[in-house]
């Protein structure tokens, strides 16, 4: 059975963006960008694959479905880019985006439990949980494993990790990386 894996980049208190979705705060070192590239290419989008010397038609080493919110899509759509990882299946799920001018890319309007739980029975890679902080909490009882890029930086305020659904959920630690300015890189599974 395939996992759910809420990959996702954070601050030291705890948020993946600014209040107004922002995240160039997150610095992160050569090293680490070299390390993305190699390790997780697929959660490079198409447009900036080139920059970081990934082929567009690198292979994906673990995901090759990818489901976010609109929150998480819509930086995308505002540049004019609707199908910004079209090297992996994309699902967005909105009830209030309408429709998506791209069939690469599927809106799912209701139910994301259901189709996880679908996804996961499927033949494939592992299934990556790009965000938002109130999509990964709804999802929260389906997700198998958290990868952690936490970013030497404090916040203060913005989007919550897991928003808006307190629901104490255990995970246990499986290995870290840590690079040239503080970024690491920290693997949870599910604690049963």
């Amino acid at each position: 059975m395939r996992n759910l894996t809420y990959f996702v980049g954070m601050s030291l208190d705890g948020y993946i963006a600014a209040p107004d979705g922002d995240i160039s705060s997150y610095q992160a070192s050569d090293d680490f960008w070299a390390w993305l590239a190699a390790s997780y290419p697929e959660t490079l989008p198409a447009h900036a694959r080139p920059h970081f010397g990934v082929a567009a038609d690198a292979p994906n080493v673990h995901f090759d479905t990818l489901i976010m919110g609109r929150g998480t899509y819509e930086p995308a759509l505002q540049v004019g880019i609707t199908s910004p990882y079209p090297h992996v299946k994309q699902y967005i799920v909105s009830t209030t985006l309408g429709k998506i001018d791209d069939p690469a890319v599927e809106l799912v309007e209701s139910d994301p439990v259901g189709l996880v739980q679908r996804l996961k029975k499927e033949d494939g890679m592992d299934i990556w949980l790009a965000g938002g902080g109130k999509f990964a909490a709804q999802l929260i009882d389906e997700i198998d494993e958290l990868v952690i890029k936490s970013y030497p930086v404090v916040l203060g305020d913005g989007v919550k990790a897991f928003a808006d659904n307190f629901r104490p959920t255990q995970f246990e630690l499986v290995k870290r990386e840590n690079f040239d300015n503080g970024t690491q890189v920290s693997w949870f599974r599910r604690r049963v």
